[in-house]
């Protein structure tokens, strides 16, 4: 202001400089005025288990006492914002309310409870169904479960875009400052992606779930990045059937689970098959794509992860994350064209990384699709203390393939070994100087090694898994936040 007064002074009205800079000043001011007027419309609801505050409240301000109140109150791009405390409900997020956020104000101590009350359908924590560009931040949920192990739901956080449609229903996720955990058996997925594209996730954290900690799944092209996520004492750490293209997982922990890591090829759930990492993937529409060498552009990345002590044979299963066994770091079923690259992969007691091609259904049936394990990449990793149990495949690394369809052009070069690899001498023939390289075979004794592993985990018992301490909370959660009582 200061500025403009001295211009003013120091130049007649008439002069072309002053226009200029009465010109901008108009432009400016007309848009701080816009700016604010548009904050100003923006919706804050705000969800307090007592009652709101004394005083005059501003007019695009609303309390609630529930979640779901203020959600099915919320127009679209509005803001609910959650106060501490414990939420007993269900919460559902539904199209005409696309785009709004929903943050809590305490990571740690803002609570969606399910309380294992599962039902006879089982129970969800926050869903958002076929409804984009919604946000949700720094909360908890916890312990809403199936009704049986093999049930369906028991989900915390789940952007369903239209679960086993085949279909992209849901555009724009958004998840960060996430815990979600089950301290029983019967816990589904912690934070799950299916059918939704264009999405992130990061600084959260799930465990003690008889699926997986984080689920992507049944998206030819994701373009989606999950980035500093921590999975531990689950069935499986991350799976991700059907998921591919351009999506990127880095800088996480996977640790303490039957199974640290597994992309998969599914058939028949999550539609369409198969996961495909070719950046080409969005375009594919064969369930067994070809590729014919080994120097192909790779979207799906794997990156910057650490897949450590991944012998939890205790943790909740159900009978399909049982059959793929145990003591694994990674494990890549069926997968196509996957980057695999610089993670740490240590003190798994089975094998470190473990590919393999994958008929499914199997046994084989008139519906099995047999998938290969092709054109993948592994490269630039550090693999240390994985196979102290020495027995069939074990070690760092090992890839089958050929037995049942070919599985050629996968690659491996630049990663630091400690223990076996198979084939031996795997950076040789299988290396990423070779435009193309042979099925790694290794018959039928690496079926049978897998089958055993299988074995070994559907015979567990299952236990639940704690609680986990506090994590990191928002640093500032009223960012971006329009004026409100609680963000001033």
């Amino acid at each position: 202001m200061v500025s403009s007064v001295r211009r003013y002074r120091l130049r007649a009205p008439g002069s072309s400089r002053w226009r200029l800079l009465a010109a901008a000043a108009l432009v400016v001011a007309a848009f701080a005025t816009g700016a604010s007027a548009a904050n100003a419309e923006k919706t804050v609801d705000i969800v307090r288990q007592g009652e709101p505050p004394g005083g005059k409240i501003p007019a695009n301000t609303h309390y609630y006492k529930t979640i779901q109140e203020a959600v099915d109150a919320a127009p679209k791009g509005s803001w609910v914002l959650i106060e501490p405390g414990v939420y007993d409900e269900e919460v559902l997020v539904t199209s005409e309310h696309s785009g709004i956020h929903i943050r809590g104000m305490n990571r740690n101590t803002v609570i969606v409870d399910g309380q294992h009350e599962a039902g006879p359908e089982g129970a969800n924590g926050i869903e958002v169904f076929k409804t984009n560009n919604v946000s949700i931040e720094n909360l908890t949920v916890r312990n809403f479960d199936r009704a049986s192990t093999d049930g369906e739901n028991g989900n915390e956080v789940w952007w369903n875009g239209g679960d086993e449609t085949g279909k992209i229903g849901a555009h724009k996720w958004f998840g960060n400052y996430l815990t979600t955990y089950d301290d029983g058996l019967l816990g589904g997925y912690g934070l799950f992606a299916s059918n939704s594209v264009k999405g992130s996730l990061e600084n959260s954290y799930a465990s003690g779930f008889n699926d997986s900690g984080l689920y992507i799944g049944a998206c030819r092209d994701c373009q989606a990045r999950v980035f500093n996520v921590v999975m531990e004492n689950n069935a499986l750490g991350y799976s991700g059937s059907n998921s591919g293209g351009r999506l990127a997982i880095e800088n996480s922990l996977f640790k303490n689970n039957s199974i640290g890591f597994v992309p998969n090829s599914e058939n028949p759930s999550d539609p369409p098959p198969p996961q495909d990492g070719a950046c080409s993937s969005g375009k594919n529409r064969k369930a067994t794509p070809t590729f014919t060498t080994t120097e192909i552009e790779r979207c799906t990345i794997f990156r910057n992860d650490r897949f450590e002590e991944n012998n939890n044979i205790n943790a909740p299963a159900n009978a399909a994350t049982e059959a793929g066994g145990w003591g694994i770091g990674v494990e890549m079923p069926g997968t196509y064209a996957d980057l695999v690259e610089n993670n740490i992969i240590k003190d798994n007691v089975n094998v470190g990384l473990l590919g393999f091609e994958y008929p499914n259904p199997f046994p084989p049936t008139a519906e099995t699709i047999y998938f290969a394990f092709s054109g993948n990449r592994i490269s630039d990793n550090t693999f240390s203390g994985n196979g102290s149990i020495e027995r069939g495949l074990s070690g760092d690394l090992a890839l089958q393939g050929g037995l049942f369809t070919e599985s050629v052009n996968n690659c491996v070069s630049g990663n630091s070994f400690a223990a076996a690899t198979w084939p031996a001498n795997i950076e040789e023939t299988w290396g990423c100087q070779n435009s193309t390289t042979p099925s790694p075979n290794n018959g039928e004794a690496a079926i049978f090694y897998i089958l055993e592993l299988a074995a070994e985990s559907q015979a567990r018992t299952p236990t639940p898994q704690p609680a986990p301490p506090a994590q990191p909370t928002m640093p500032n959660p009223c960012q971006g936040v329009p004026y409100d009582p609680l963000c001033q």
